[in-house]
């Protein structure tokens, strides 16, 4: 017998067979004949499984019909048919792989968008040029729709492999709702399917069925169902709340068109002025007849507030039943109640009055206790952002019924809270003022900032005030011009339990300096002595990571005194080195080495640098200065800065030597100053010293 042959061999032979006995000639169109000049040549009968290649060229013949219409219409020539064809060719592959990323679909979808963008300012253009003509309009055929449909499978594909991508999700839901091909309620169910937890989502679907469908069974049906899997939320409430208020707006306003009815549910802040005013002035609309025609009037007037009021009773009792359901489900929550509050006072219902002192009383009663319910109480009665227009004595009042409420809330809420929103409250009051009124101080102003004084000397008192508070204080002193105030109060201050705050000693410090040069620009020996005194012992008991910013302003004015200058630097070394010399964010060595090559030069300099160098576990960031310093004076031509910043290197080295921003600095010196031998040796040290295999590799230096 013969050698056997294989199953695979045998099909295909069978499979030539086939094709050869029943091809058939048949007529090809251009554009399959360019796609099948682009195709890609038939894999070796040795080559893996070519099903990717496949189904790409399958999906690429079925867009046949699309490229021939295209051509045939005049809207993109030969070559853009070939560019087109390359291009979704690109993307097909992209999304066959085995894990094909979401930036691919995105991409995919972006191009196939302008594409048809394109298509279709085209088919304007061409539709103009036959209407000049006289021909008749270009009818719409497969081009017309053929992106629409690859771009919502390309969706489908993407929302079937990134199922918890929601963004993905409003993007194919986006794209529904603009083109109107009937597919939202389809893709909402499935969303609806995979997010039920979700807020958003329902919110969606139920606006979506509410403004476009016009089905409000299905909205209120949704926000229900949402409701019971979301009970939690916020926004569910909320908007539940409004679209049943707009529906019965709407049945409301569809009264009034057909003539049955009259007025709206949505208050209007002119109407109701203007019906105030009259009533304040009625005695001007008096008629003679008046009786006669109040008597005939009375039985429609009277039908006619029937009406309306049965829209106002529906509308405070929806109001007040979904008001009760969400503070059951969300009890702690205080912003729910604010946005149901505004949401009334923008509607007018019946009741409306009894329902807002009943939500105020809700709210006292389960937030009476926290500051930021009296803060938004007191702002319901003055809000400096909205009194344009308003008169001096109103505004006066306003700001009266404000501090009052402040009052009450700080014999509830004695906290430093508290008082700072009250403090806060009474800044944007000043500042506002002081935007309007560029020169003088009004008697608003004058008022207020004598309260706010009265306000911190309280908190001060009661022991409530806190490091930002009582910087605050000392600061408003200053803005006003009362330096001698400002440094008695930094003084009393520092003195009290707030002696640890960093804030306030460099507030003090500055002070103190300010009030010395105030005089005049020199300061004398006692002065000079004064405020050494005062900052010396402070800044032996700071950490140095604490307070840095004191360190600076004290570096600062004793820059010119070589006496205490130097008296610094050594309490700087003592603190450095009772905090195990790390320097963790602010470097005090870094600092002091600045000033003094600024004051000495560089002698002093590098006796200085290495007095720091000297302590126990220097950090990295005086090295990197004093590497700095010195590979700037050798790229200057200075032999010692090389040898200096050579020896600066090692020794970092030995203490960080995994850092491999450090090798990269030795290495690009050696380059630049250096020779090729030693940055070769440089970069081979590196390679053999650095541990982490990932960081070599990703360093271009090295």
């Amino acid at each position: 017998m013969g050698r056997p042959i294989s199953k695979s061999h045998l099909r295909r032979s069978v499979r030539f067979f086939i094709t050869f006995l029943y091809r058939r000639p048949k007529a090809v169109s251009e554009s399959e004949a360019l796609l099948h000049r682009l195709a890609p040549l038939p894999p070796s009968p040795l080559a893996p499984s070519s099903t990717m290649a496949d189904v790409v060229q399958f999906r690429l013949e079925g867009m046949l019909d699309e490229l021939d219409d295209l051509e045939q219409r005049g809207l993109f020539s030969r070559r853009e048919i070939a560019e087109i064809v390359k291009q979704r060719r690109k993307f097909e592959y992209r999304l066959k792989r085995p894990c094909p990323l979401k930036q691919d679909y995105v991409a995919y979808i972006d191009y196939e968008t302008h594409l048809d963008s394109l298509r279709r300012l085209r088919k304007k253009a061409v539709s103009r040029e036959l209407k000049k003509q006289g021909n008749k309009k270009m009818r719409k055929s497969v081009s017309d729709f053929a992106c629409v449909k690859r771009i919502l499978y390309i969706y489908r594909l993407a929302v079937s492999r990134y199922k918890g991508d929601i963004d993905l999700w409003f993007r194919y839901l986006e794209f529904c709702r603009a083109q109107k091909n009937g597919r939202m309620k389809k893709v909402l169910a499935q969303l609806i399917r995979f997010h039920p937890k979700v807020p958003g989502v329902w919110i969606y679907a139920a606006a979506w069925e509410f403004d476009h469908d016009t089905n409000v069974d299905a909205a209120r049906s949704l926000m229900l169902s949402g409701l019971r899997v979301c009970p939690t939320s916020e926004d569910l409430w909320v908007e539940y709340l409004r679209m049943e208020l707009t529906y019965l707006n709407k049945l409301k306003a569809r009264k009034v068109a057909l003539g049955e009815d009259e007025g709206s549910l949505v208050r209007e802040n002119k109407a109701a002025e203007d019906k105030q005013w009259r009533e304040e002035n009625k005695d001007l609309f008096m008629s003679i007849g008046e009786d006669r025609e109040d008597n005939d009037g009375s039985v429609g007037e009277t039908e006619s507030k029937n009406k309306l009021d049965l829209f106002r009773e529906q509308g405070s009792n929806i109001l007040e039943t979904i008001y009760n359901g969400a503070i059951e489900a969300l009890p702690s929550s205080f912003s729910l109640r604010k946005r149901v509050l505004e949401i009334l006072e923008a509607m007018d219902l019946a009741h409306s009055e009894e329902l807002h002192s009943k939500i105020l009383q809700d709210i006292k009663r389960d937030f009476g206790t926290e500051p930021q319910y009296w803060d938004w109480l007191a702002r319901l009665q003055y809000n400096p952002d909205d009194v344009q227009g308003m008169s001096d004595k109103k505004e006066n009042s306003r700001i009266e019924k404000a501090v009052q409420v402040y009052e009450e809330g700080l014999e509830h809420v004695p906290s430093s809270a508290m008082f700072s929103l009250y403090v806060e409250f009474l800044m944007n009051i000043i500042t506002s003022v002081k935007e309007e009124q560029s020169s003088g101080l009004s008697s608003c102003t004058m008022n207020t900032t004598s309260r706010l004084l009265m306000v911190y000397e309280k908190a001060l008192t009661l022991g409530h005030i806190t490091d930002d508070l009582s910087c605050q204080y000392v600061s408003f002193y200053l803005q006003l011009g009362k330096l001698d105030e400002a440094r008695k109060l930094a003084e009393r201050l520092c003195s009290g339990k707030l002696s640890n705050s960093v804030k306030l000693w460099v507030l003090r410090v500055s002070t103190e300096i300010k009030s010395i040069l105030k005089d005049s620009p020199s300061s004398s020996k006692d002065d000079l002595k004064s405020i050494f005194e005062l900052t010396k012992e402070v800044l032996r008991d700071f950490p140095v990571s604490e307070s840095g910013s004191l360190w600076l302003t004290v570096l600062k004015f004793f820059a010119n005194q070589s006496h205490y200058f130097d008296q610094l630097v050594e309490i700087s070394l003592l603190a450095l080195a009772k905090s195990g010399g790390s320097e963790d964010g602010f470097s005090l060595s870094s600092a002091i080495v600045d000033f003094v090559l600024q004051k000495d030069g560089i002698q002093r300099t590098r006796e200085v640098y290495k007095k720091f160098l000297g302590l126990p576990h220097p950090g990295l960031a005086i090295y990197r200065r004093c590497i700095q310093l010195e590979s700037n004076l050798a790229s200057a031509g200075d032999k010692n800065g090389l040898a200096s910043a050579r020896k600066l290197f090692e020794s970092s080295l030995a203490t960080y030597g995994q850092d491999v921003s450090l090798w990269q600095e030795y290495y690009i010196m050696e380059s630049k100053v250096g020779s090729s031998e030693t940055a070769a040796a440089i970069r081979w040290r590196a390679r053999k010293t650095l541990k982490d295999a990932t960081a070599l590799a990703t360093s271009s230096d090295l």
